[in-house]
Order: structure tokens, then C-alpha cells, then sequence
């Protein structure tokens, strides 16, 4: 099993067990998840700590024959947090029942409030008097399974956001509101490019924002400490949340708590000094007292929208976006998350709205599909705005219709893959005159095409052989069964069951001990021929992908062989179970059993499906970088900006200005043509909606569990 799909088995299996808490101590359903959130904050830091400490230990200034010791700089440095021996996770685990897990879980907390005093009172600490002991052990042992001892990259930084993710889902706290799906955060982040300077987030939640704007400082190679953090948030436990995530990611920041930005601004020092304005704002709040912000001017540089009888503002969601460009320094970029709403707002929205446009700043705006946010449904937008822009795009905007651009995560909920984020980024990097980093993402992906077809033959791990040993292990298989079936020939004839069986497994093996050699050379050839230095424009790009096409013949032979390894495997457990179960192979000597189902040693017909299942995996990424190539370059063939029907259109502001001033993508961009998908993987499609059925399957159960104990509660 992958590394990916391991650890999305262990989040829902710590999930299981951290949800026990509802029912085993005195916390209330909405209460549970803070301190749970402490345990997941303790094994987070200890994972960070660990990640680290040999290299710092390694660098430690020695004198008279000693080390100095390890100190809270030294882990800042590294975005990590300092532990003491006694909050350190592996301490905790070693506790006995004889010991007070609560009281030395709160210990932990109160040791890292001493060193992190922006942490002082932030952490939970009584909640935990209020679990049982034996509760407490389970969820410490939970969160350290062998898996995670091994496991490489920042899995904890991942089990993390999944938990808040769970808890947003299920309403825990403010409806959700707390968190903002990472996938929105990434693109926002990936299209501002936070590389310096002050960040603001007037609605910050559990901090989300600014943990991604240090991942992408990461990523490019720089202290994420070079970046300055601040935020405003109107729920005093919620700031707890964001505190607690700056702090297990190594970073500090001024997160003001119990503030309603509306009304209160304790950081009147940034008014038009930040670089960078990030948010994911609540939408649509229609209860603000026009009367108390009329005279804020200076937050306010284009009015109020509208005010109804009552006296209060009839949607807020033009203040929010005022109050984003009003913080900006000259060269300040914002991007946050809107109502699809907003855009098109009427009346005196759409005056606020005209003023803003025609101050040339309005950069991108980006229509998102429903189903990405946690806790409601509503599709969104996510503008851009940049006080910088260059002239010959002062009257232009970037427009951008994602709408049908997304990964199904569950029937609920969607987001973007990686991939897709990248793709999506790339449209803005060619907007802004960008064109080398366009080309060399296609490059990347080629290299991932190729690297992929190598791990066929050699999976990275360098241990297993995916594609040969599969071929191998049903070769094996097949050659186990002869003797009964030439048995059954010699006995039966013609008029046996297993007849055309057989030959059709014996057909598929033999044609996918042909098709995999062919597979093999071809994408040998491509890797003598790709020279990256070489293809360096797009049109010579699209010359090495589409001229040959050899590589969309890599990526068709790939998605052949992952179909025929699942075919010639479901047709010979499909013989195995006739000759055993109608034939009673078992019973005879001629029958492999011991092979076949294995004795001591693993069965080669689970082996085969091991084998196939590690195959089919790097098989499937052949096809899926391909077709990242190909989406790039079908939209872009020059490698340069062009209007791409049903996606993106530059739009000058004469033209948003006959449109009623509208900022809404899809008015503009037009309907993509509809495309004859000749990639559509049905087994695929298949598995999905098995797994939409297998959810309501499990939702329908637990409504009847819950109507039956209602019922039992009747007592009639």
C-alpha cells in the first residue's frame, strides 16, 4: 500500500478513536474536539521535534569537550518547537495506570506556555481532569501507531489538518467556520506568493492561511520566520486553535482573539502597511450596525453598501472586501474567499463594487464549484486584488472559470489535487508574462511520466518490481493449475465448464507477457530521446508529445495494461474458484494447493493481487502525468497567453463596465465545448460510485440505529 493511501487508513482509524471521547467522559459533543486537538498539537510538535533535533544536535558548538544544550532557538530556526523531556509524546505513552495521565498532559501544556509565552493560556489543559485515565491511554497509543514511526515527509502536519477537517465536517464548533479547506488555501497562496514581509488575516480562524504562506516559503527555500503574521479573530477558542497551529508549525504571530472586525481594529498600525491580505471571511452576514462603522473613512475608502430600515448594512460582504484593499501597502497583493454572490451584486454592492474596478487593481477572479467547504454546499469565488500590477494590465482582469476543474473526495466534498492547483497557477503565470515557469512545468511532468514508467520495472523503493513481478506471479499461477486442468481435458473432454475459462486466462497472460515488453521499450525509447535542456519551448514540447506521439501512446499502452491486469486476475480467481469449489480441485493430487493458497508462505493468488494492485498503481501514473501535459498544452500550445473557451479570458474593464460592472468569470469565458472523453476509465467511475453507495449504505445504518433507539426510548 502506498505511503498516501496507508496514512488515509490511519487518519480515519485515529479519527475512530479520538471520537471516543463523546462517549466516554463528561465533554459535551461541541467540547471534545479542543482537547483532542491538544493531543494531536503534543504529537505534532514531538513529530516536528524528532525531525529535527539530530541535525541541530549534530551542529551543536562543543567547548572543553562538551555540548552545549539544546535551546528554543535552535528549534525556531527549524519551524519546530522545543520539548522538554516530560512533554515530549514518547514520555506520555510510557505512563502506567498508576500514573495521572491528565495531570501530566496538562504538565506538557504548562512546560511549553513557560517557553512560547504567545501560547500562555492558550493551550487546553483542565479538559483533560475530565477524562478518564483508561480514555486518555487509548487516544495516547492511537496517536503513535508503528506506521507513523516510519513514515516519511510531514504526516502529522497532514493528520493534523484532516482533524480539523473531521471537526469542521461535523459542526464541532461554529458551524465550521474555523477552517478553511486547504485546497482554497493553497490556490490562494500559490497565486500571491507570500514570499516577504507582513500577512493579514482580519478573519483568520484556526490559522490556516498563514501555515500554508510558511509551507510555500518552505518550498521555495526560505525561513518561513522571515514572514510576520497577524490576525483577528471573533471567537476566543478559535484563536486558541490558531495559536496552537502557528506554534506546532514553529511560527509566532499576533492573533488578536475575541475581536469582531466589524467594529474593532487592534491593529491599526498595519492600515495600509501590509504586504500581503489573505481570508476566508463569513459570507452574507446582514447584521452590522451601519451606525457604528459610518465614519470609519479609512477602512471604508468606497462607502457603505447598502443600509436597510433597520439601520444595518443588508450584506457585509463588500465591507470585508474594503477592509482587504484598505490594509494593503502600495505593492500589497490580497486574495480571499467570497459569495459567488459578491460579483454581481446589485445596487449600492454594485457602486462599492464599480469604485474598486476602476481603481485598476482587481487582478483575478476565479469561480469555484460547490461541495469544497466542509459545512455547506454554496459554490464560491476567490478574488485577487494588486496594488502593483504591471501597466500594460492595469485595465485588464484574469478571469477564470474553475468550475470544472476538481477531484470527488467523497460524495460530500471536493477539492483540487495538486496537479490541478499547479494547472490553474499556470493560466496565472502565463497571464502575468511568465511563460519559462509554464514550460518548465510541463517539463516536470514529463519527467513524471517517464519516472513513472521506470517505477513499472523498479518501484522507488527499489524492493519490489510492480510490472514483472505481477507478470511472473500469474505466470506462476497459471502454471500451478496445469496439471489439474490438462487432468480435467484428458477426463472431461470438450464438454467441461472450465474449457473456455481457461483459455481465456491462458490467452491473457500470454498477451500480457507481450504487452508489457512492449510497454517496456517504448518507454525506454522516450527516455533516450526526452532532454529537457533541449525541449525548452512549447512548440518544441509539443513537438516531442504530439509530433511521435509516442508519449500519448505510453500513456494509452498504460491504461491497457492496468485493464488487462485487472481482467486475466478476476478471470483467474474467477477458474480457481470453479475448479475448487464445482470441481473439487482440492481434493485432488494434481491440484497445487500449497502455491495456490499457500501453506506457510503467502498464497500466490493473493501475491497476484498484491502484485497487481502495486502495478495498476504506477501504471496509473504514467497516464495521469500525461494527461496533465496534455491538458496544458491542448489549452496552450504556444506556451503563451491565449482566451481559452469555457476556462479563461482576460477582460479589459470597458468590457466588466458594459456588463453592469460584473465580476462574475463564468459571464465572461463562454461554455467550454464538450469534449468526447476518450480517457474515461468506467472501472474507475465504477469504484467511485461504490464508494458513494458503501457511505449511504453506512449513513442509512446509522439513521436507523438512532430511529430504532429513539423508538426503544418511547417505552411503549
Amino acid at each position: 500500500m502506498s505511503q498516501s493511501n496507508n496514512i488515509e487508513v490511519i487518519e480515519k482509524r485515529l479519527w475512530k478513536a479520538a471520537d471516543t471521547l463523546r462517549a466516554n467522559s463528561e465533554l459535551a459533543s461541541n467540547e471534545y474536539f479542543l482537547p483532542v486537538m491538544g493531543l494531536i498539537f503534543l504529537r505534532h510538535a514531538y513529530s516536528r521535534f524528532l525531525s529535527v533535533r539530530d541535525d541541530i544536535m549534530a551542529n551543536l558548538p562543543r567547548r572543553g569537550g562538551k555540548t552545549r544544550a539544546l535551546t528554543k532557538e535552535d528549534f525556531s530556526q527549524k519551524s519546530a518547537i522545543f520539548l522538554d523531556d516530560k512533554a515530549q509524546f514518547d514520555y506520555l505513552i510510557t505512563l502506567t495506570d498508576a500514573d495521572d495521565r491528565g495531570e501530566a498532559i496538562i504538565q506538557a501544556m504548562e512546560s511549553i506556555e513557560r517557553d512560547y509565552t504567545n501560547l500562555k493560556g492558550q493551550l487546553p489543559k483542565q479538559e483533560y481532569r475530565n477524562i478518564p485515565g483508561d480514555v486518555l491511554k487509548i487516544l495516547l497509543n492511537s496517536l503513535s501507531p508503528d506506521e507513523l514511526k516510519t513514515a516519511s515527509g510531514d504526516i502529522f502536519g497532514r493528520i493534523y489538518e484532516y482533524f480539523l477537517t473531521q471537526f469542521a465536517d461535523q459542526g464541532a464548533h461554529d458551524g465550521g467556520e474555523f477552517f478553511t479547506p486547504v485546497s482554497l488555501v493553497q490556490m490562494i497562496v500559490n497565486v500571491l506568493e507570500p514570499d516577504h514581509g507582513k500577512i493579514f488575516d482580519p478573519a483568520c480562524g484556526s490559522g490556516g492561511m498563514f501555515v500554508q504562506s510558511a509551507h510555500f516559503m518552505e518550498r521555495h527555500q526560505h525561513n518561513p520566520n522571515e514572514l510576520t503574521f497577524y490576525g483577528n479573530e471573533k471567537n476566543k477558542t478559535t484563536t486558541r486553535l490558531a495559536k496552537m497551529n502557528l506554534a506546532v508549525h514553529g511560527l509566532e504571530g499576533n492573533i488578536a482573539g475575541g475581536v469582531l472586525t466589524y467594529y474593532d481594529d487592534p491593529h491599526t498600525d498595519l492600515m495600509g502597511n501590509v504586504d500581503f491580505v489573505m481570508a476566508n471571511p463569513p459570507f452574507n452576514v446582514d447584521e452590522v450596525d451601519a451606525q457604528k462603522i459610518k465614519n470609519d473613512k479609512v477602512r471604508l475608502p468606497f462607502g457603505l453598501p447598502g443600509v436597510n430600515k433597520k439601520k444595518k448594512v443588508s450584506n457585509a460582504n463588500y465591507l470585508w472586501i474594503q477592509y482587504f484593499y484598505s490594509y494593503l501597502n502600495d505593492g500589497g497583493r490580497a486574495g480571499f474567499v467570497m459569495s459567488s454572490q459578491a460579483s454581481s451584486a446589485g445596487r449600492d454592492e454594485a457602486k462599492v463594487r464599480q469604485q474598486l474596478i476602476k481603481t485598476g487593481h482587481v487582478d483575478v477572479m476565479m469561480d469555484i464549484r460547490s461541495n469544497f467547504f466542509y459545512t455547506r454546499t454554496v459554490p464560491c469565488q476567490l478574488w485577487f486584488l494588486n496594488k502593483a500590477k504591471p501597466t500594460h494590465l492595469e485595465k485588464k482582469v484574469l478571469m477564470i472559470d474553475a468550475r470544472n476543474v476538481y477531484r470527488k473526495v467523497t460524495r460530500k466534498i471536493y477539492d483540487f489535487t495538486p496537479e490541478q492547483l499547479q494547472n490553474l497557477t499556470a493560466i496565472v503565470w502565463l497571464h502575468r508574462g511568465q511563460e519559462e515557469r509554464f514550460i518548465h512545468l510541463v517539463q516536470h511532468y514529463i519527467d513524471q511520466t517517464l519516472l513513472a514508467t521506470l517505477h513499472c520495472d523498479t518501484a522507488p523503493d527499489l524492493k519490489t518490481h510492480p510490472m514483472p513481478d505481477c507478470v511472473k506471479a500469474m505466470g506462476k499461477l497459471h502454471k500451478a493449475m496445469l496439471p489439474f486442468l490438462s487432468y480435467l481435458d484428458t477426463s472431461l473432454g470438450n464438454e467441461g465448464a472450465h474449457v473456455e475459462l481457461a483459455k481465456t486466462v491462458k490467452t491473457a497472460i500470454t498477451k500480457l507477457q507481450k504487452e508489457w515488453p512492449a510497454f517496456q521499450k517504448l518507454g525506454k525509447n522516450l527516455q533516450k530521446t526526452w532532454k529537457p535542456e533541449q525541449y525548452n519551448t512549447a512548440k518544441k514540447l509539443n513537438r516531442f508529445t504530439r509530433e511521435t506521439g509516442e508519449l500519448h501512446q505510453l500513456s494509452m499502452q498504460s491504461r491497457e495494461l492496468v485493464e488487462h491486469l485487472a481482467h486475466t486476475s478476476k478471470q483467474a480467481i474467477r477458474l480457481i474458484d470453479l475448479c475448487e469449489k464445482e470441481l473439487k480441485a482440492k481434493k485432488h493430487s494434481l491440484w497445487d494447493n500449497a502455491t495456490i493458497n499457500g501453506n506457510r508462505n503467502i498464497s500466490l493468488k493473493k501475491a497476484v493481487e498484491i502484485y497487481r494492485q502495486e502495478a495498476t498503481e504506477q501504471l496509473r501514473q504514467v497516464r495521469y502525468f500525461q494527461q496533465q501535459v496534455h491538458w496544458l498544452l491542448s489549452r496552450f500550445p504556444d506556451g503563451k497567453f491565449q482566451d481559452v473557451e469555457g476556462l479563461v479570458r482576460r477582460v479589459d474593464i470597458a468590457d466588466i463596465e458594459k456588463a453592469d460592472w460584473s465580476l462574475t468569470p463564468g459571464q465572461y469565458v463562454g461554455v467550454a465545448p464538450e469534449v468526447l472523453d476518450e480517457d474515461f476509465d468506467f472501472a474507475a467511475t465504477m469504484q467511485e460510485i461504490h464508494a458513494e453507495l458503501a457511505e449511504l449504505n453506512l449513513e442509512a445504518a446509522d439513521l436507523a440505529k438512532k430511529i430504532n433507539q429513539n423508538f426503544e426510548a418511547l417505552d411503549i
